[in-house]
């Protein structure tokens, strides 16, 4: 016998109900049944001290997870986790139950193992194409979490970890998603704590001004930015990508891959990404086709008829048979975050009032924040882009330490902070703003701020006291601090083998 909902009939077969306390949407299909359980908790809700806090907890919630034929896994996102299935009721059933009972007895005695396997996971991950334009834009807190490796794995403990599961996932803060018109039978939601519905993370910003550019490791162009939430902006993303491929790869010939992305980042806002790879000797001509596409979107040289075949695309989205069922994750989504759920009319309707006028404005705004990552030794300030910050602006005031072997190099510690100051810059981060400080026993300190500046102090390469590191760490929050284990003795870095006394400096992860 299943529990039926007690929600209205719904738009598009999308029926609300509330199940044991948890919002919850259903849309029945054929076939195998999906489902879904959101938490509005992801890195963007970390600190650079305690990143890795979400991903350790949906790894120990999923450690005793098994299904004969279904499939599932979780997924660890800027600003939700996501636990979800696929299989038959009782896949579903069994699979849910098992995360919420998980979630309310995590299996602790795993701990150091799963953190292991997360390091693991770390190092076997691709960097992809925006992992480090975050960080450029956020900075080290925040949306730009998202671009740095799990820093706060060594000092997270089962007390840690067990707070952050009794404040983020709970029953208020989830939205539960399942392809059926019932509630399966035996679905047990009631492990889960009673809490608080938490909006999206705080939009910080490490960017001065905007249109800006950095160099990327990689060779070709990639370009981050954040419109607001609506269906010009689908499209614009759409069309971005169509004269992107059209103009880089099968004009030029240039790329091979070029396109462009919509994603929605929080209640009002979505990121559009878009990137075009490039061989060494096409880099010159891929920035240039990439900048003359952004422009083109800007002054309105695009055509009635692309306008018109991106429109019929996202109308024909609109078209599959049980579109409730297959929006249901998103439906959940926007419910999560605060975001107002239209049904399929208003989105056909809002996408046929789309003009090329309305795109122009959403280039518009998208050309005004504007990240655009341009490869290694070329710039973008011909195209009215400013090189985003590599260095800090200003030094703190206080004792000067000289290096033991390089000129013009000096660390400068006060009561407000350290500089590195090289003759190429300065690194400044000040204790008010350090988002982290990992202490290693042979005394190093690498300290980041959270405009994502980032130094270390190695005592082997300064004339400095020993005892000024006992000072540093007295001034640094201890919540910022994450203790690294010893490094072996070839990894200290010794003056007359180090051509770059600070060993980490500038904006860098």
């Amino acid at each position: 016998m299943a529990i039926r909902h007690t929600g209205g009939s719904g738009r598009d077969g999308v029926r609300e109900t509330v199940v044991q306390g948890v919002r919850t949407v259903l849309a029945a299909r054929p076939g195998p049944v999906g489902a879904g359980l959101f938490f509005r908790v992801g890195r963007a809700d970390e600190t650079l001290a305690t990143s890795g806090l979400t991903h350790l907890v949906e790894h120990l919630a999923l450690y005793e997870s098994g299904l004969g034929e279904g499939h599932y896994n979780g997924a660890t996102a800027a600003s939700y986790t996501h636990f979800h299935v696929q299989g038959g009721e009782r896949d579903v059933v069994a699979y849910l139950n098992g995360v919420c009972a998980a979630l309310a007895d995590l299996p602790f005695p795993r701990l150091e193992t799963e953190k292991e396997i997360l390091r693991t996971e770390e190092a076997g991950r691709g960097a992809g194409a925006n992992r480090r334009l975050p960080l450029w834009r956020y900075g080290a807190r925040g949306y730009g979490l998202v671009s740095y490796p799990e820093m706060g794995l060594p000092r997270l403990d089962a007390a840690t970890v067990q707070s952050w599961v009794r404040t983020w996932f709970t029953r208020e803060n989830a939205v539960l998603w399942i392809t059926a018109d019932e509630v399966p039978a035996g679905l047990d939601l009631s492990p889960l704590p009673s809490g608080t519905w938490y909006g999206t993370p705080a939009v910080t910003s490490a960017l001065p001004q905007s249109p800006a550019y950095l160099e990327g490791d990689e060779g070709g162009v990639v370009l981050d930015t954040v419109v607001r939430r609506s269906g010009a902006a689908t499209l614009y993303a759409e069309l971005l990508g169509r004269e992107l491929f059209r103009d880089l790869r099968k004009k030029g010939g240039y790329s091979y891959t070029a396109a462009a992305d919509y994603s929605p980042r929080d209640a009002d806002h979505a990121t559009v990404t878009a990137l075009a790879d490039a061989l060494p000797d096409k880099q010159d001509a891929v920035l240039g086709g990439f900048v003359d596409v952004l422009a083109r979107m800007r002054v309105g040289t695009l055509a009635q008829e692309d306008l018109a075949a991106v429109r019929e695309s996202a109308l024909a989205v609109l078209d599959i048979p049980d579109v409730g069922a297959a929006r249901l994750p998103s439906y959940a989504l926007n419910l999560l975050h605060g975001h107002r759920n239209q049904s399929v009319a208003d989105l056909r309707r809002e996408l046929d009032r789309v003009t090329l006028r309305d795109v122009r404005a959403v280039a518009e705004e998208a050309a005004a924040a504007a990240l655009l990552q341009v490869p290694r030794g070329r710039d973008a300030e011909w195209a009215g882009f400013v090189q985003a910050p590599v260095s800090s602006l200003d030094v703190v005031n206080g004792e000067r330490y000289p290096a033991v072997a390089e000129d013009g190099v000096w660390l400068v510690v006060g009561p407000d902070g350290v500089s590195l100051v090289t003759p190429g810059g300065a690194a400044t981060v000040r204790f008010a703003q350090c988002a982290l400080m990992a202490a290693v026993p042979d005394g190093a300190r690498r300290l980041t701020g959270y405009d994502g500046i980032a130094l270390a102090v190695e005592p082997t390469l300064f004339r400095m006291p020993i005892e000024l590191i006992a000072s540093i760490d007295r001034m640094v929050p201890p919540e910022c601090v994450v203790r690294e284990p010893p490094r072996a003795a070839a990894d200290i870095p010794q003056p007359a083998k180090t051509r770059q006394s600070s060993g980490f400096f500038g904006r860098r992860r």
